[in-house]
């Protein structure tokens, strides 16, 4: 059997983290649902940056909008959402059989806006009109000005993907924050069980900052230099399954199940960043060591696969959680501060779609441009 589809046995959803027009048009997002059982689409700045300066596919509708007076800011929305449309619409049946628990397409807010919270909700409330579809997810950021906004519009009943989520601590306020704005939602008589919410946990950007750290330690030798060694590798995975335990937290008791016997469901863990960017580590190790029940996992096409053709599916996230703790207490043994790498790696991870979104309007800008001037 596929070990792609085998997760689903084992109650892990398979996001892909990719669109394109191409991907959408030639068939071959279709091909991915019905071979690997792809649940939903991922999508960023950086995905689409890629997708429009990196094609032509683009190119007919960026002209048309231009010559419509759009700006490029407003083209590359119109872009966008009619990706997601068209996406969502290819996980339709996915959505409607499941009764609305897998089948979702995300698309993200603009990232100028991640620490404005009545941005963030202005824009999140007219990207979800403007989609006009059940099953995609507005992608708001999981900041701390975030917060407020992840709560206003869980009770507005807008589904939503908490993105750049690296630490522990926000982690669980995100979760928080959305349990706070299903009860506000059911305190003011309206329905809870149309709502879909994932929290998106980054990875191997988590490994990227902290390794090095130690590998500095390593190099001092001794003792505290093995220790260090043997911790290379391990904090994404550690920080994944003590974020499993807030979720049980958070989601398994008294005060979630009177909210599930409303329609309530929980937020599911989305295991994001999952491409390894170590050649020494393998393809999938952000994948095998995580697969557990009432989470997703989204893979860049490389990931995806390697582990169609690698892929050893176990439930393996509940193992060792004990272990992730002590590697984690081990961490600030050695002087480092997971809290604070988290915090940096959050403000890094806006940057890093701010850049490729302003990158993005720069090629919708130029290709208006050009557009414009042919015959």
């Amino acid at each position: 059997m596929n070990p792609l589809r085998q997760l689903a046995t084992l109650g892990q959803s398979v996001y892909l983290d990719e669109i394109s027009r191409t991907l959408l048009r030639s068939g071959e997002l279709e091909r991915l649902i019905a071979d690997d059982g792809l649940h939903g689409v991922t999508s960023n700045p950086a995905i689409f940056e890629k997708a429009i300066a990196g094609s032509d596919a683009y190119d007919d509708a960026i002209r048309d909008l231009a010559v419509a007076g759009r700006s490029p800011e407003r083209i590359f929305e119109a872009l966008a959402i009619e990706d997601i449309q068209d996406a969502a619409d290819l996980f339709a049946d996915t959505y409607r059989r499941s009764d609305g628990q897998h089948g979702y397409v995300s698309l993200e807010v603009s990232p100028k806006l991640a620490f404005d919270s009545d941005g963030t909700v202005h824009e999140a409330r007219r990207l979800w009109a403007a989609l006009d579809r059940p099953n995609v997810l507005i992608k708001v950021p999981g900041t701390a000005p975030g917060l407020a906004a992840i709560r206003q519009l869980t009770a507005e009943g807008i589904n939503l993907n908490v993105t750049l989520l690296f630490g522990l601590p926000r982690y669980q306020a995100v979760a928080e924050a959305y349990r706070a704005g299903l009860r506000d939602r059911l305190e003011s008589g309206r329905p809870l069980h149309a709502i879909a919410s994932v929290a998106s946990f980054f990875l191997s950007r988590i490994d990227v900052a902290i390794d090095p750290l130690l590998d500095q330690v390593a190099a001092e030798g001794g003792e505290r230099g093995e220790r260090a060694a043997a911790l290379r590798g391990t904090a994404a995975i550690a920080s994944a399954k003590r974020a499993y335990v807030i979720y049980h937290d958070v989601f398994g008791g008294d005060d979630f199940a009177e909210l599930v016997a409303h329609g309530a469901r929980p937020q599911w863990l989305l295991w994001a960043s999952t491409g390894v960017k170590d050649e020494r580590y393998p393809p999938t190790m952000y994948v095998e060591p995580l697969i557990g029940a009432s989470t997703i996992t989204t893979l860049p096409r490389d990931t995806l696969d390697a582990y169609r053709t690698h892929g050893a599916p176990a439930p393996r996230l509940s193992d060792g959680l004990d272990d992730a703790a002590r590697s984690l207490r081990a961490l600030q043994d050695l002087g480092i501060d997971l809290d604070h790498v988290t915090h940096v790696l959050e403000g890094e991870g806006v940057e890093k779609f701010v850049k490729p979104y302003q990158a993005l309007l720069g090629a919708v800008a130029t290709a208006a441009t050009e557009g414009q001037k042919s015959p």
